[in-house]
């Protein structure tokens, strides 16, 4: 409760400010072991098995909240079953002026340019290592150095270090504040970037793609087709956009920069269906963009999502918002008669020739 009660004060700060005040709090409440401590007794309807991982609910938090692994236990103890730290790229990175992350309260979103701000690979692989045994499943997210001549070397050095520490890593390419990261998205590039970050670590977890939602359908079929033949794990949908700036309201409507949050919701799960459609079921998908409340969240499990994230939400609902979500979300599935969550995975959707129609 008490975290929730500080929602309104940090509401007052600048955003970038607010969140590293956050940090700061969940940090010392790590290091003394206080702070929320949702309940680890999950319903069992909301268990799924993948990548042979056990995930209690499919709930976790999305790359960015913490970036550098500062608080992965204490955002786990928020009742989130897995954390995705990063984006981390080999070298710290101070990321894009500020300001670069902008509130968008009439709308329920954000805008950000930050940049892949973090402290670098070294800094966060000792952080990774001094968790020591831990009861949550983590993510490791990769991303490259802004100036770097060689961003294959700079994802497979992220492998090397993080991989033996993750349970699954994650190959951004789809942040729109990096100058030509998107570019790594074609077939070309990606087959060569996948063999470079598989043959960096002996033992490789899963190793998932990140992609932008920003895809018309034509690209999006063909991006389908190229991760199903490059054989990744998994795929997580999607960052955020570049678009959907005209029916915003809020007064920063007009900063550079990736939107996420509410007013992503509808547009990122269009796209979610129509990848799920096109992959057939053949890879597990996490559904991103606008995730807020148990009905959101169902929505995007019906819609193709075997596992969802979020972190915007957090900004506005406070973590108050993480176990209502899985309540709620376990009361859903029963109410429509499913007795296991990966029964209510695309439920939505019919699909002719394999696409969704």
């Amino acid at each position: 409760m008490i975290w929730d009660m500080g929602l309104a004060i940090m509401r007052r700060l600048d955003p970038e400010t607010a969140h590293r005040l956050t940090i700061r709090a969940l940090s010392l409440s790590q290091s003394l072991g206080l702070g929320p401590n949702v309940s680890r007794h999950h319903d069992p309807i909301l268990a799924s098995r993948h990548w042979n991982i056990d995930f209690p609910t499919p709930l976790g938090v999305a790359a960015g909240f913490d970036k550098n692994a500062e608080v992965p236990r204490s955002a786990a103890r928020m009742g989130f079953s897995f954390v995705e730290i990063g984006s981390v790229t080999p070298l710290p990175q101070a990321g894009n002026p500020r300001p670069r992350l902008f509130r968008l309260p009439a709308d329920g979103g954000v805008i950000n340019r930050n940049g892949f701000n973090n402290d670098g690979l070294e800094v966060v692989r000792g952080r990774l290592q001094g968790l020591g045994q831990r009861r949550f499943i983590l993510g490791a997210n990769l991303g490259a150095n802004k100036d770097s001549v060689d961003r294959i070397a700079d994802y497979a050095a992220g492998m090397a270090a993080l991989g033996p520490l993750a349970d699954y890593v994650v190959v951004n390419v789809s942040s729109p504040n990096t100058p030509g990261l998107r570019d790594l998205q074609t077939r070309e590039a990606l087959e060569a970037l996948l063999d470079g970050v598989r043959r960096a670590c002996p033992d490789p977890p899963p190793v998932l793609v990140k992609i932008a939602p920003d895809f018309d359908d034509q690209g999006l079929a063909t991006l389908a087709e190229t991760l199903l033949a490059l054989a990744v794990d998994g795929v997580i949908l999607g960052n955020t956009t570049i678009g959907l700036r005209n029916s915003l309201k809020s007064p920063h409507r007009g900063e550079t920069g990736g939107l996420s949050g509410q007013p992503l919701f509808e547009f990122s799960t269009q796209q979610l269906a129509k990848f799920h459609g096109h992959v057939g079921g053949r890879i597990p998908l996490i559904g991103v963009g606008g995730i807020d409340s148990a009905e959101t969240a169902y929505t995007k499990i019906r819609n193709g999502a075997s596992l969802i994230q979020l972190y915007t939400g957090l900004i506005y609902k406070g973590p108050g918002l993480v176990p209502r979500i899985t309540t709620g979300l376990a009361a859903l599935l029963r109410r429509d008669g499913f007795t296991h969550i990966s029964d209510a995975v695309g439920a939505d959707l019919t699909t002719k020739n394999g696409v969704t129609s």
